[in-house]
């Protein structure tokens, strides 16, 4: 007999495709068939050929996750060599299965995932994988991006929707090459979508550009009306989102009499609304707990507010429900909202109504009171620490789905600028004749500058949290010999206080006589890499933050003062910068610097023309950042 024709042989791929690449997409064939408002089926063909080790972890395995309302009918897989010659097929027994969730009783949910894994000690090789998923909630409808990460090339994919005509597609498509859509293809019973798309080599992400799944040709699907359980609603619209959303939770926001009793005590005790919601939360954070609970419909609807009394727990949803259900027993009408949470998490796509919500929050308009004006305050309501009314860099800055009796309203979170995203810092240098130095440091970070530092304030293990500083310490030899960290809030923003020491082992370069060093040890701002050919993509600038740093520098016994760097002075639009270095009476240098970064389009990435100018500006910053103050030995 002879042997099968070789599949998918790694000499056929194009050298083209082979450029930057560490794997490359030979198909991605997904088929979605809509057999009902409540049904759905999904089946994905994949073969991936593997050029590099680089390639072989990302793409030399599967992982199809599934759930009570998430079937997963079967696994396929098969791995060929490079002349495509079959080296094994994927057996039953090599795929695993296990539940996603911690042993630590954070998580209550159904989810599971099988996982297979073909990964091979040569390259190149060539996995195929075939699944199919049956899916009972069809609120979500697969998305389908088959080039979503660097150094991934593409010999084509397609998609292919098939739904009844009764129940008609909602679709957007996003960065598609010409010609990529075909007409839908109707008949009485039923209607087919299909999109295809053509060999593309591997790109690579410019600098600060934005996400590649921001970027990148895809496809996002939506149904006009879905069921879920026996729950049926509609995404025409956000606002028929939300009432689906808010009828779900109807009649769970009921309190024990004794906790709704002592809620409404609070309207006498604390007649200011502001300071009584804050109240509230204080009894929130103090009394209950985060769990994630995602058990059916139990990802979308709330537990009773009467079980996270009883029980002290909840997820975001039942958490933000029972927060709520306390605010309206003090006298304060709050209202649930749904948000896309995670500092790199997309805004929503505003004109594509669909579930694109990971988290719940709780939203309070406050009504004016005396002579304070009326305002809005948001509420983490799974954290037993966040700052009253913060949200930062988690939930802030993007929109979120706010639920009302009368159905859904996409609303604006906080937003926060430069003021609310401030980092203070305070050096003192002692700099001995050889180079080496001692320091005392002292930072003082507000708003989205401290986030990941108070969540670094609860972490109990110090070396964790020394571990934690060194990594972002932009220095070659120091050890750090003192380290603590303080909650310093301020009336309006969540603040840490960080004290550092430090031992130096090479701050300043003895030449001769002199002793040259940069009085600016820690906040430094790097340069951007020049640009290769025309810039392909959006220019996305960072967050806007106000920086600034003085340094005492003490100078050594036996040197004086040689030369000072001029005093820089910067204004553009992405910026406002400046920096100088004095001698104060008693002999130490100080130098002072001061960046506040802005965003000259409100946070839109700018055209890629931009780029040259804002890396000219980024050049100018870093080149005065590294002047250097030159110090030489007296005489005497």
């Amino acid at each position: 007999m002879a042997p099968p024709a070789p599949k998918y042989p790694a000499d056929a791929i194009a050298p083209a495709l082979r450029e930057n690449a560490h794997a490359v997409l030979r198909a991605y064939d997904k088929t979605v068939v809509v057999k009902s408002a409540s049904q759905l089926v999904e089946t994905v063909h994949r073969v991936v050929t593997v050029l590099d080790e680089a390639g072989s972890d990302d793409y030399g395995q599967l992982m199809v996750d599934y759930s009570s309302l998430r079937h997963l009918n079967y696994m396929r897989g098969a791995v060929y060599d490079a002349q495509g010659q079959l080296l094994h097929q994927l057996r039953p027994a090599e795929i695993h299965d296990q539940g996603l969730g911690d042993a630590g009783g954070s998580f209550m949910l159904d989810l599971r995932m099988r996982y297979a894994d073909l990964r091979q000690p040569t390259t190149p090789y060539t996995v195929e994988f075939d699944y199919e998923i049956v899916s009972e909630n069809t609120l979500f409808y697969p998305d389908w991006q088959p080039q979503a990460a660097e150094n991934l090339a593409i010999e084509g994919a397609t998609l292919q929707v098939t739904t009844p005509t009764a129940l008609p597609l909602r679709f957007e498509e996003q960065h598609l090459p010409a010609g990529a859509a075909s007409a839908p293809v109707a008949t009485t019973t039923q209607t087919t979508y299909r999109w295809q798309l053509p060999a593309a080599p591997a790109v690579e992400e410019e600098p600060l550009a934005p996400s590649l799944t921001e970027q990148q040709p895809a496809v996002h699907l939506a149904p006009a009306t879905f069921v879920v359980q026996g729950h049926a609603g509609s995404l025409a619209s956000w606002q028929s989102l939300g009432q689906w959303v808010y009828q779900l939770g109807q009649g769970r926001d009921a309190l024990p009499p004794a906790l709704t009793a002592r809620m409404a005590q609070l309207l006498t005790t604390t007649p200011d609304p502001r300071e009584r919601a804050r109240k509230v939360y204080e009894f929130l954070q103090g009394s209950t707990r985060y769990v994630s609970v995602q058990l059916g419909l139990g990802g979308w609807q709330t537990a009773p507010a009467t079980s996270v009394a009883t029980g002290g727990y909840g997820d975001c949803k039942a958490l933000s429900n029972y927060t709520c259900a306390l605010l309206k027993a003090a006298g304060l009408p709050a209202y649930v909202a749904l948000v896309g949470a995670g500092e790199d998490h997309p805004d929503v796509r505003a004109n594509f109504p669909s579930s694109q919500f990971n988290h719940a929050i709780l939203c309070l308009p406050l009504a004016a009171h005396g002579t304070v004006a009326a305002d809005t305050v948001w509420l983490e309501c799974t954290s037993q620490t966040e700052a009253f009314g913060y949200m930062g860099s988690f939930t802030g800055n993007r929109h979120a789905l706010l639920l009302t009796s009368e159905g859904g309203r996409l609303v604006a979170t906080p937003r926060y600028g430069a003021q609310a995203n401030n980092q203070l810092r305070r050096t003192d240098l002692w700099l001995d004749a050889s180079g080496g130095a001692k320091a005392t440091v002292r930072t003082r970070r507000l708003g989205l500058a401290q986030d990941r530092y108070a969540q670094l304030l609860q972490e109990a293990d110090p070396v964790a949290q020394k571990k934690y500083v060194a990594n972002r310490l932009r220095l070659s030899q120091f050890t750090i010999t003192s380290l603590r960290l303080a909650a310093a809030p301020t009336k309006t923003l969540p603040g840490v206080v960080e004290t550092m020491g430090l031992e130096l082992g090479s701050v300043g370069t003895v030449a001769g006589r002199r002793l040259l060093l940069t009085p600016n040890l820690l906040g430094r701002l790097g340069t951007l890499p020049a640009q290769v050919g025309p810039r392909q993509t959006p220019l996305a600038l960072p967050t806007p933050g106000l920086y600034q740093d003085t340094v005492r520098l003490h100078v050594p016994t036996g040197f004086r003062v040689e030369n000072l760097p001029p005093p820089t002075h910067l204004t553009t639009a992405y910026g406002v910068y400046s920096s100088a270095c004095t001698t104060l009476p008693d002999g130490t240098l100080q130098y002072v610097r001061q960046l506040e970064t802005r965003r000259p389009s409100g946070g839109a990435p700018l055209p890629a023309a931009r780029y040259p100018e804002y890396q000219e500006f980024r050049r100018k910053v870093s080149q005065a950042d590294n002047a250097q103050v030159v110090l030489v030995k007296t005489d005497a």
